[in-house]
């Protein structure tokens, strides 16, 4: 059973790798006179076994260790001249950075026209 602790033991080591809030909020992204933050869910699961044993004269040991999981977007903080908010993002997204940036320059650009500070580039959606 000593593989079984040295498997759990490097495998728990890498998940506290993964496990900081720097993984939840990304790198901030600089855009259209705003900042987003992009903020995902993501979640795994893993197991490991092994044991010994023997048959007649042979024998032998054993041991394994399986990982799965997944990340999804699912919002974003917006800082701009209007303060800071969270924005979900509705539907599934093939790309968070593509998915944050779009969402974030529609809403910076319709904050500034609604505060009458858009001009004609900044009123194209």
């Amino acid at each position: 059973m000593d593989t079984v602790e040295k498997l759990m033991k490097s495998t728990v080591a890498e998940l506290e790798k993964l496990l900081s809030a720097k993984n939840v909020l990304g790198d901030p992204i600089d855009r259209d006179g705003g900042t987003v933050i992009p903020i995902v869910s993501y979640g795994f699961g893993f197991g490991a076994g092994g044991g010994s044993g023997a048959e007649g004269s042979v024998n032998g040991t054993g041991g394994m260790a399986g990982a799965g999981g997944g990340i999804r977007p699912i919002g974003a903080v917006i800082i701009d001249a209007n303060g800071a908010r969270v924005e979900g993002i509705k539907g599934s997204a093939s790309s968070l950075v593509e998915s944050v940036g779009d969402t974030a320059s529609k809403l910076i650009r319709s904050t500034r026209r609604g505060a009458g500070n858009g001009d004609s580039a900044d009123s194209k959606t």
